[in-house]
């Protein structure tokens, strides 16, 4: 008599709950479709930053020099407040058209030095400011027409730098919230239907191991996830240029990323699963959970334009932390262990969220 090979059972449930997966309009909807209408639309609106010029004062620079003064008071400047490192990173990330220092020259000559500091792809916001800077010279001194060089130098200088498009902030916000919804949504339902419809009982009359059943569902979803997180890049790669610095080596590390991901939001669908005492009751109880990780962790917008007391909330979100590793593995061409302070943060919440569950879990 042939020995029970839970080994072979597992690849059963596993093709099992593939095709189940596939056949569920809501798991394309979620997973593959919702984010992918996402990418599509921000990827033909371009890299459209608004009218408004963002602005820096470089490190070290004399704030209160009188040209300062005069450019704080122009709408269409906006100016922003970060420490060096902060600024430096907006600057490569287009986030920050320039950063400008005013200084007052010594001896003869234009009494002020003006040095922008900016980046290729935002050489058109640098002319607009060299002309708002011709604007205040005149103000300044009404009988200056267009010798703008009789009060001020102006020196430019443009660095070279990769091209920060709307995609590169975008795709990594969808990719996150892909996961996120198939790993609560999709292990809520699946479970708790699984315990309704007696599946789960079932399974006890055979010698499959519970630990198997429940690793078969997850491989199964990990697997669905992964074929959406290929389609998701692929796309958005070949189709919109999105940023993969070291090519293979860059998509295969975000794809670990996202299985690690996976394996945690897949634990707040087995709690939802256990709390729910209806079907009805499990997407109240899912959007609790990822609406809020969809509108604050850095999905659509950074989370350093939210409130100042809002920020710290919107960084303990375990999306936060994926979202802002798979940026830089993305753009800035981090590697895995560069970004293990954000893995080791989602693992933490793992770890907590399994810790719940495993108390709360019910198989009947």
């Amino acid at each position: 008599m042939a020995t029970y090979s839970n080994a072979r059972a597992m690849r059963a449930l596993i093709k099992a709950s593939l095709q189940a997966i596939f056949k569920s309009p809501s798991a394309i909807v979620f997973s593959i479709a919702f984010p992918l209408i996402f990418i599509l639309v921000f990827g033909f609106l371009g890299n459209s930053r608004g009218y408004s010029i963002k602005i820096a004062a470089a490190p070290g620079s004399d704030t209160s020099n009188v040209i300062y003064g005069i450019l704080h008071k122009v709408p269409v400047i906006k100016w922003v407040n970060k420490d060096s490192a902060g600024l430096m990173k907006d600057l490569q990330e287009g986030d920050v058209a320039a950063l400008i220092s005013v200084k007052q020259a010594a001896g003869g000559g234009p009494p002020y030095n003006i040095l922008i500091n900016s980046t290729s792809g935002q050489e058109d916001k640098v002319q607009q400011l060299k002309g708002i800077l011709k604007e205040v010279a005149q103000g300044m001194n009404p009988d200056i027409e267009v010798q703008t060089e009789k009060l001020a130098k102006i020196d430019v200088h443009i660095e070279k730098v990769r091209d920060y498009k709307m995609i590169d902030f975008i795709l990594p916000g969808q990719l996150g919230f892909s996961l996120l919804a198939s790993g609560v949504f999709g292990t809520a339902f699946v479970f708790f239907n699984m315990r309704q419809t007696l599946v789960l009982k079932r399974f006890f009359a055979t010698p499959v191991r519970r630990e198997i059943i429940v690793l078969s569902e997850g491989i199964a979803r990990m697997i669905f996830q992964m074929m959406g997180a290929i389609i998701i890049i692929s796309l958005g790669h070949y189709a919109f240029g999105y940023t993969l610095v070291h090519g293979w080596v860059t998509f295969f590390e975000m794809l670990c990323l996202c299985g690690i991901a996976m394996m945690v939001f897949m634990g707040f669908g087995f709690i939802i699963s256990s709390v729910a005492k209806s079907e009805s009751a499990i997407p109240p109880f899912s959007n609790l959970i990822t609406l809020p990780q969809f509108l604050l962790a850095g999905t659509f917008f950074p989370i350093d334009n939210f409130p100042k007391w809002l920020q710290p909330i919107c960084r303990l979100l375990p999306l936060s932390y994926l979202n802002d590793a798979l940026r830089k593995i993305a753009f800035d061409g981090y590697n895995i262990w560069d970004v293990r302070m954000d893995i080791l943060v989602l693992l933490i919440w793992g770890v907590v969220i399994y810790a719940i569950a495993s108390r709360i879990f019910k198989w009947e």
